[in-house]
């Protein structure tokens, strides 16, 4: 079990008032020398626990009494064959929302909702039960009403739905699964796949790691965006890939996931929701509130996304359509429904696609959450986080960090709680080198390898962990050598790559230092990919006392440090010759100044990271003096 301070909190449920009135219905891998508390596997095999079906869409010749509301019922399957019978009983309290209003269900299950042509109508999973998953492990609790189906688009849409049903039933059956206080919530960034070779890709590498993992039964995977690469015949293949994991799998919409042919925002996801998910939505596992947001509008407007002149790229959708970070306004004010129905002793986590902030982007608009003021008030007084994914970098950032760009852009003053970017599965669009395992390397912008983010939570509490693909949990750091001689080849190949005439410069062997750079600023480098604000880096050389090493990015409200002194020279050793990102910033790189008295041959380092949480990971790098290049 996993050990975390107790916190006491109200439990008292806020009523939904009027609207519920309407319901009627690097070197050596690190190894830690504290607990990273490996969950306990689950005792039985996902497939001998999954519950298999579908929502109930009930049609009658005569169609429903009252074509301006939807009506229906949330009851519990016992028979676990999606069908909604007399004998199995309703359940009350449970939220039902069409996106807009958001109601409970009655003492019977029933609820009742406004209509609309163009609405998806969805659940929220209450703890310690389990919508039901089709074969591919896809979560399956909303149901698309759009009569006339979707304008003309290459990839689909949604098919025209025809008239109001006469009744959407959802099932659920009972779980121990979700009602347990202690989850573990995969939350996979980008998976990003351009083609059947990328898909291939994600199979041999986080797929694969998934499908070796028990400890995510409960909550699942949340696929936060960027499910594809633009080409959405894909979704199939991806589904082909959850079949293979062990719980439900859920899906969020990025900007990559657009139907980039439809000319109005309102059916720019219409494919997405046809085939993976509702564009927003939320559920319950444990003491965990789960929010699913859009935060992509696509194509952005003048008149709605740049009234404040700071996002030019949306001046021209016609002819330039871009897409921007933003919430549109029937998702806001759900958000705020839905939350109201939240107890406040629950742990809420806000997942996106386009961050809420992010330092990778931090200076720029469209790749935050215009509205991320809003957010952050509809949450005041709550114990929160917010996962993201979209910059293809990890970031842990934690409460009361800040930089320049959001207070110039947004007027924030510092996080109100923790944001954490999840990194991708894709890590830097699978660039770079195949490894041995059939997948690239494609180390990131921020010197981060592909992976995959774990929260571990116990009641309202969590622990964040990052697994890189095809490793263990204890590989947590990247160790490297910064030196004049690195810093020079830097420049020298960066130039070489934009006009490549004559032999490219060659770093070299990395590990090997000139005796006069010791002279010249000199760092060994610890890029610890979930280390954040409270975390420290200390470096032992040769069995000297240890040293603190320095973060470079305080997080303090300063600007982004770019540049080779900033960077990860293991990952921009890779990147510049075999290609991607550059890893020329990073909020999580520590550097430590070797000593100038080293002595010509060989030479030890022992770093030791420690986490905010206390868990510490030491890895190992061996390195030598030279004389002369």
């Amino acid at each position: 079990m996993l050990s975390f301070p107790s916190r006491k909190h109200s439990s008292l449920r806020v009523a939904l008032t009027a609207l519920t009135t309407l319901a009627v219905a690097g070197g050596a891998a690190a190894i830690p020398t504290t607990s990273t508390a490996t969950p306990n596997a689950a005792p039985k095999s996902w497939d001998e626990t999954a519950y298999r079906g579908q929502v109930e869409v009930v049609r009658t010749p005569e169609g429903p009494a009252d074509t301006e509301y939807l009506t229906g019922r949330v009851f519990v399957d016992q028979d676990r064959d999606s069908a909604s019978d007399r004998r199995e009983r309703g359940l009350d309290g449970v939220v039902v929302s069409n996106g807009r209003d958001v109601v409970t269900t009655d003492r019977h299950g029933r609820y009742r909702l406004p209509a609309y042509d163009n609405m998806t109508v969805f659940i929220t999973q209450p703890a310690g039960y389990q919508v039901p998953v089709d074969e591919s492990n896809v979560a399956q609790f909303h149901y698309n009403h759009l009569p006339e189906g979707s304008p003309e688009l290459r990839y689909g849409g949604i098919a025209p739905t025809g008239p109001l049903p006469d009744a959407v039933n959802f099932p659920l059956v009972r779980s121990q699964l979700t009602r347990a206080q202690e989850q573990h919530c995969v939350i996979a960034g980008d998976l990003q796949t351009y083609d059947r070779t990328e898909v291939e890709y994600a199979r041999q590498g986080a797929i694969n790691d998934l499908a070796g993992r028990r400890d995510y039964q409960g909550c699942g995977t949340l696929f936060i965006g960027d499910v594809v690469g633009d080409d959405l015949s894909l979704y199939p293949d991806v589904k082909d890939l959850t079949s293979l994991t062990n719980g439900p799998a859920r899906f969020l919409p990025g900007n990559h996931d657009l139907d980039f042919d439809s000319a109005t925002a309102e059916h720019a996801f219409d494919t997405f929701r046809a085939q993976m998910a509702p564009a927003y939505y939320s559920y319950d596992v444990g003491d965990v509130h789960i929010v699913a947001l859009n935060t992509v509008r696509y194509p952005c407007t003048p008149d709605v996304d740049n009234a404040d002149g700071r996002r030019p790229e949306c001046d021209d959708p016609e002819n330039s359509p871009r897409y921007n970070g933003r919430l549109d306004e029937n998702q806001l004010a759900w958000l705020e429904q839905d939350l109201a129905a939240v107890d406040d002793d629950k742990l809420v986590v806000v997942a996106g696609h386009i961050p809420l902030l992010t330092f990778a982007d931090e200076g720029s608009a469209i790749h935050q959450v215009d509205q991320v003021r809003e957010v952050y008030e509809l949450l005041e007084g709550r114990e929160a986080v917010s996962v993201a994914g979209h910059t293809h970098s990890i970031e842990n950032m934690r409460t009361g960090d800040l930089v320049q760009g959001w207070q110039d852009l947004f007027g924030v003053e510092g996080l109100p709680f923790p944001h954490i970017t999840a990194g991708a599965i894709s890590g830097d669009w699978y660039s770079g080198e195949l490894t041995e395992n059939g997948y690239p390397v494609a180390v990131g912008r921020d010197g981060g390898r592909p992976g995959l983010l774990t929260l571990d939570i116990r009641g309202d509490s969590f622990r964040e962990r990052y697994t890189v693909t095809g490793e263990s949990d204890r590989v947590q750091t990247q160790l490297g050598i910064n030196s004049p001689t690195y810093r020079d080849w830097y420049a020298e190949r960066q130039a070489w790559n934009d006009n490549p005439e004559g032999a490219a410069p060659e770093l070299g062997d990395p590990h090997v230092v000139i005796r006069e750079d010791l002279a010249g600023q000199t760092w060994l480098t610890t890029n610890f990919w979930m280390g954040s604000t409270g975390s420290t880096v200390e470096v032992e050389i040769d069995g000297r006392r240890a040293g603190e090493a320095t973060r470079t990015q305080e997080m303090r409200g300063e600007d982004q440090l770019i540049g080779p002194e900033w960077s990860d020279p293991h990952a921009v050793a890779q990147q510049l010759v075999h290609g991607g990102s550059v890893a020329d910033r990073t909020m999580h790189l520590w550097r430590f100044e070797l000593p100038a008295d080293l002595g010509t041959g060989r030479h030890r380092a022992e770093v030791t990271a420690t986490d905010a949480h206390g868990r510490e990971y030491t890895d190992v790098l061996h390195f030598r003096v030279v004389d002369q290049p």
